[in-house]
């Protein structure tokens, strides 16, 4: 099965929440949030807020802690470890952060299965304060893409993947998300893939108001009962399909074997004498 490659998003995927919600309400912060919002990009806020509750005493133990307490589905840490065990590469393509990211993938003991994270960088600085830096750099140019957040456009980073793959041998990739970001990415994918957005969720409504656009083959999802049952059956399925195929082609060589004729074997050159 190392012929398949798992793309996850993160929040409303993997944790059940939105982590930069999670962390500004856990922490009271909500208010100077949603006075903030209007005013500049998500991922503009988001740093001010670390530095606004940088100001106010919070460390960034206090983050982490209030990130270990994510809300994450009882089924979703046993599908990612199921699907890693089956040979499976598995990734993520995130507008968090790296630093919340990894702070409840470790917490959760699946960092490890996780060949790449794509997300926004986030760091503790020579201050103890937490940054978020955007993982496009909008203020000096645009990725050009406009069904995607200034930061990120996640399709790009679906490109650049499926670009390495196809280096290596044929893989098929299963896309996992939720947000109207991943609608983009969902758009990049190819006929053999598959794509699993979170049903009632802006991913899903975007794709059913424009499945024709969508090449690859949808499966629906709704919380993470859902969510295993369904990533471990397309896996099972194309894993079979890869089986398939292989028992195809060696069947093809040995037909082509069994069929050469004898006469072909007779005009071949005898070999020379060497002379002493």
């Amino acid at each position: 099965m190392a012929g398949i490659v798992v793309v996850f998003d993160f929040d409303k995927t993997i944790i059940d929440s939105d982590s930069d919600n999670w962390v500004v309400d856990e922490l009271g912060a909500s208010d100077f949030f949603n006075q903030l919002l209007p005013t500049m990009p998500w991922n503009s806020v988001m740093d001010r807020m670390m530095k606004e509750l940088h100001t106010q005493g919070k460390t960034k133990d206090d983050i982490q802690e209030v990130l270990k307490r994510a809300p994450i589905h009882p089924r979703v840490v046993p599908a990612i470890k199921t699907a890693h065990s089956l040979g499976c590469d598995l990734r993520i393509v995130s507008d968090a952060n790296l630093f919340y990211i990894e702070t409840i993938l470790v917490h959760l003991g699946i960092r490890d299965f996780f060949s790449e994270i794509n997300t926004n960088p986030g760091y503790v600085n020579e201050e103890g304060r937490l940054r978020i830096l955007p993982f496009h750099d909008f203020q000096s140019s645009s990725h050009g893409c406009n069904l995607c957040p200034p930061n990120m456009c996640k399709g790009m980073i679906i490109e650049r993947i499926q670009a390495s793959l196809g280096k290596e041998r044929k893989k098929t990739m299963i896309y996992l998300g939720d947000g109207s970001g991943d609608f983009c990415p969902s758009l990049k994918l190819k006929d053999e893939d598959y794509v699993m957005p979170r049903k009632n969720f802006p991913v899903w409504d975007l794709i059913c108001q424009n499945r024709a656009l969508v090449r690859a083959k949808i499966h629906e999802w709704n919380d993470g009962e859902e969510l295993e049952s369904i990533l471990l059956k397309l896996i099972d399925t194309i894993s079979l399909q890869e089986g398939h195929a292989k028992s195809a082609q060696l069947l093809l060589v040995d037909c082509k074997m069994e069929t050469i004729p004898m006469a072909a074997h007779e005009t071949l050159p005898q070999a020379l004498p060497v002379t002493q």
